[in-house]
């Protein structure tokens, strides 16, 4: 609870709901979440609340008397657009709902809830909200920036992200993000969006490597009441929910071969069906996938269709690996560091510095926010020091003489990984002995030179000479 309170409490919350018991148990509920909260008992009496304080949300019923939620949407959205809010309606009135997300109301919830739904929605309503925020920074001296929406880094391939998402962000094409797991492509999709002129609309994810194929299609395009076993009622799919946003399509690589053709369909006449509808809906969506998965050669073999490659593929927004852009590691590391504790000023010993910036890092900025989280827990409350590091990273050998642990944790640890430090510390030091000639490294390494520039290209190494 005490991490929560610490992240939160920066944000204001609104709660509007006539029904007195459901605005206590709502109200209750985020003050323990650590938000600042009000409460107004009607649309009256939350306008009266918007002229006295900002809010970063409002969760608001639909139905209510003197001034509706939608009246209270058009004002919010007319006075106050980087307000988010979430519309609360009766599970027979999901139209109403899916209407007012058309309007922009950020998502909706049905009566009864639990409340580990509304814990979910309010941190990602808030979560689009700080992007927004964010994405409006200027750039630091030099014209480098060290932040751009929720990404970190001030490096070169950085500074070339966020100069694309630029260019992309408001035109309305498809853009496939590429990259190895952990690299945050969800992150970019949502930078790509807030800073778009779909911003105040829908941004829906979904896993399609996380949705069994059964169901696939019903959460993509939605359901008539009747048209399977189990559908008690008209469901809409996010499709239909994203309306004038975004989809963004996570793991498209892991996507049927029959839902690869509706997708293709969607996409190409921006019109679908329900499962056991007969009315063609319209939609206007932009389609953002992501994929770890070589795309091309999923083709070639016959997995993934090649128009709907095409399709998806036309901007490609390749990303960069962490160890492709180890200068941004001390700011991340800082910035995660705040994240997880809500505290500035975190103390890094040297040495534990050396060993992050030489560990190869397979599983990116996930695999770095793993190890930071790690070390608070583990370490001291404000610095972090090479003992509180995993075994991997405690193997890399960042001082000369240092023995290599051969001690294996209860919890195991990844023998690729740790191998992989070592090979890469070995690759450093001959090119050091050889003045970063890599022919001459390979010589001392006993390798063939075809072999040297192999590893080195797997390590990302770059040395300067050019044999």
């Amino acid at each position: 609870m005490e991490r929560h309170l610490l992240e939160n409490k920066e944000f204001r919350i609104l709660v509007v709901d006539d029904e007195e018991s459901l605005r206590e148990v709502l109200t209750i509920m985020l003050h323990r979440e650590g938000y600042r909260v009000d409460a107004a008992s009607d649309g009256g009496h939350a306008l009266a609340c918007l002229n006295e304080k900002d809010y970063d949300l409002i969760i608001s019923d639909i139905k209510m008397p003197r001034v509706s939620g939608f009246e209270l949407l058009k004002h919010v959205r007319e006075t106050a657009p980087e307000t988010v809010m979430i519309m609360i309606t009766a599970f027979s009135s999901t139209e109403e709902a899916v209407e007012a997300m058309k309007q922009g109301a950020y998502d909706y919830i049905t009566k009864p809830f639990k409340n580990e739904e509304i814990r979910l929605i309010v941190r990602n309503a808030l979560e689009r909200r700080s992007l927004r925020r964010e994405s409006k920074q200027g750039k630091e001296e030099g014209g480098r920036r060290q932040t751009f929406g929720n990404l970190i880094g001030r490096s070169r391939p950085m500074q070339e992200l966020y100069d694309l998402i630029e260019k992309v962000a408001d035109t309305r094409v498809n853009v496939l993000i590429t990259g190895e797991s952990g690299t945050g492509k969800e992150v970019v999709a949502k930078a790509i969006h807030y800073n778009s002129d779909r911003r105040d609309m829908p941004f829906i994810p979904i896993n399609c490597g996380a949705i069994p194929e059964n169901l696939l299609e019903s959460e993509l395009f939605g359901h008539e009441k009747g048209s399977f076993t189990g559908a008690v009622s008209q469901k809409p799919g996010l499709f239909e929910v994203a309306n004038q946003g975004t989809l963004f399509l996570d793991e498209i690589g892991e996507l049927p071969p029959m839902m690869q053709v509706k997708l293709l369909r969607v996409i190409q006449e921006r019109e679908f069906r329900r499962v056991g509808g007969t009315k063609n809906i319209r939609c206007d969506v932009r389609v953002i996938a992501a994929t770890n998965k070589d795309l091309e050669g999923e083709v070639k073999i016959g997995a993934f269709r090649e128009d709907l490659f095409y399709r998806l593929n036309v901007i490609r927004i390749e990303l960069p690996s962490l160890r492709e852009r180890r200068e941004d590691i001390p700011l991340l590391v800082q910035h995660l560091y705040s994240k997880l504790t809500g505290r500035e000023g975190f103390q890094i010993e040297e040495t534990a510095m050396r060993r992050l910036l030489e560990y190869r890092w397979p599983g990116n900025i996930r695999e770095l926010e793993n190890v930071i989280e790690r070390c608070v827990v583990l370490g001291a409350a404000d610095k972090l020091t090479a003992e509180c590091l995993p075994l991997p990273l405690q193997a890399t050998p960042a001082t000369g003489g240092e023995a290599l642990s051969t001690e294996i944790p209860d919890s195991g640890f990844d023998l690729d990984a740790y191998l992989g430090n070592i090979e890469q510390e070995i690759l450093h030091k001959a090119l050091e002995k050889t003045g970063g000639v890599r022919k001459k490294a390979a010589e001392l390494l006993g390798i063939s030179f075809r072999s040297m520039r192999y590893r080195l290209a797997k390590f990302g190494i770059s040395p300067d000479d050019d044999e």
